[in-house]
This record gives C-alpha cells, structure tokens and sequence, in this order.
C-alpha cells in the first residue's frame, strides 16, 4: 500500500493446540492478536512483550518472537487513518492468558472458528498465512 501511516502497532500470534489468541478489548465487538501502539523509542519486538505483560499477563523472551510478516489495513473505526502492524510468532509465551483492565474477553480460534468477528489483518492476512504455514486448522 502506498498510503501514509498513521498507527505503528505490534501483534502477537501465540498458538496453542493448532488455536491462536485472540483477545477483544473493552467496549469493542472485535477479536485481535494481542498487541498494540508502539511507545515513543520502543521497537515493535519491544512493545508486544510489553503489551502482551499489560492486556495478557504472559511473558516473553525476545529470542523466542519470530516476525511473520507486515500488514497494513485501514484502521477499525477510522477509516481514515492507515494502521500498519507488524506481526509476530511467540513462542515458548510463559502462563496462561488472562484479561486485564484493557481486555474484556480471550479466546482461541482457527480458521474453522465461526461467529467472531474478527480485525481485519488477522481475517485477512494473518490467518489465512498461519493455515498456509500449517500452523491452525
């Protein structure tokens, strides 16, 4: 995509038994990787570790995240504005996910999953490159 960039954020992809996370925040009706905005002087890397501490109380060592690849999308609920995320594989994530203040609900989805409306880079590019790789169902 040529258009400018407004949003920089970080997602992480975390599966487990062949399911990858997806956490809603509050007050919203769609279901994303956990991630977010990067922080003024913080690498991508950087900001998902510490946003998958804050929305998910996992952690992760920086040698186990491995960049799958980077998406841009107009921005959910702003159309105006261009998100770029760059999306990452975790693994070896320590605990089990659990919502914070920032999270209203968690869950694990593949592609056959239904019902659950999902962002639009995970929908769109993120699971069908995971299915590709053979990594969900």
């Amino acid at each position: 995509m040529s258009e400018q960039v407004d949003i920089h954020k970080a997602g992480g992809v975390i599966i487990k038994d062949r399911h990858f996370l997806v956490t809603r925040a509050q007050g919203k009706d769609v279901f994303v990787a956990p991630g977010g905005k990067l922080e003024l002087g913080e690498t991508a890397v950087q900001a998902l570790i510490r946003e998958l501490m804050e929305e998910v109380q996992m952690s992760v060592e920086e040698q186990d995240v491995e960049q799958i690849g980077t998406f841009t999308a107009q921005a959910a609920g702003n159309e105006s504005k261009v998100v770029e995320m760059e999306v990452f594989l975790v693994n070896n994530a320590s605990g089990e996910p659990v919502p914070t203040s920032e999270v209203e609900e968690v869950m694990w989805v593949n592609s056959q999953t239904t019902g659950v409306k999902m962002g639009s880079i995970f929908e769109h590019d993120v699971m069908p490159l995971l299915k590709q790789k053979d990594l969900i169902d």
